[in-house]
């Protein structure tokens, strides 16, 4: 794939952030709906994604009962009471917020069946045209939960990973978890074909700890072992970022 040059827009703080993201992201889904009739996106969760999730929601003119939205990522095995759970975050942060959604497409974590749990969201997903993505950049450089080295082949929608210690940490970190024990090892994931076949992409990534994971993505070579490196083979990606996360960076 040919290598592109990741736009970056640099903000004061995540509040500044937060609103540049979502405003982005307003007439990416304003366009879609006008030129398709509709609007598929998918939605991150985590704590990057506060700001442009308010932001999003209030926003004016989107008509909201013509756009789809599927869940990124979530931990297997946890169930949706768990307060570290994603789908819960996400509907009391965006689908609760929204009551014209045409649908919300939840990740299942916690079904029984995981391998009949990808199989419907694959069939869900696969082959369907996804306007706008919205999504963070993790500490270790993850996209989703695609943990380094990440699958850069798999076609398919969704699929189970292994996380590895730095996500776990981070999980327990931002205060999830209350030990890296409680923290699960696996998850359903979107994977890395599926996420850069969104037409736009908005990364909202705040705080200095992910300077190192930002410098990697942007002006590092792309790799597996940095997983959002991936992002600079995609022709219409932005990285919103606050001056910590931005620090390291030599091009600003």
């Amino acid at each position: 794939m040919r290598r592109e040059t990741v736009n970056i827009e640099i903000l004061q703080d995540k509040a500044a952030l937060g609103v540049a993201a979502a405003e982005a992201g307003i007439a990416a889904v304003k366009a879609a709906i006008a030129k398709n009739g509709e609007a598929t996106i998918f939605v991150a969760t985590g704590m990057s994604q506060f700001e442009m999730l308010a932001h999003l929601v209030e926003a004016d003119g989107i008509d909201w009962s013509k756009v789809t939205a599927f869940h990124l990522d979530e931990y297997v095995g946890l169930p949706d009471t768990h307060g570290a759970s994603f789908r819960r975050y996400l509907r009391e942060r965006f689908v609760a917020k929204l009551p014209a959604l045409k649908a919300f497409v939840p990740v299942e974590g916690d079904a029984r069946d995981t391998a009949a749990e990808l199989a419907r969201l694959n069939g869900l997903l696969g082959g369907r045209r996804v306007d706008v993505g919205f999504a963070g950049i993790g500490e270790n450089c993850h996209l989703a939960f695609n943990d380094p080295p990440a699958d850069f082949v798999t076609e398919a929608p969704y699929l189970l990973v292994e996380l590895d210690e730095a996500c776990r940490g981070q999980q327990l970190g931002e205060g999830w978890f209350a030990t890296l024990a409680d923290v699960p090892h696996r998850a359903i994931s979107m994977s890395i074909r599926q996420i850069l076949k969104a037409e736009r992409l908005i990364i909202s990534v705040p705080d200095a700890r992910k300077a190192k994971a930002v410098q990697a993505a942007v002006e590092g070579e792309v790799s597996p072992l940095f997983p959002a490196s991936i992002l600079q083979h995609h022709a219409a990606c932005t990285l919103y970022l606050d001056s910590p996360a931005a620090s390291l960076l030599v091009r600003k």
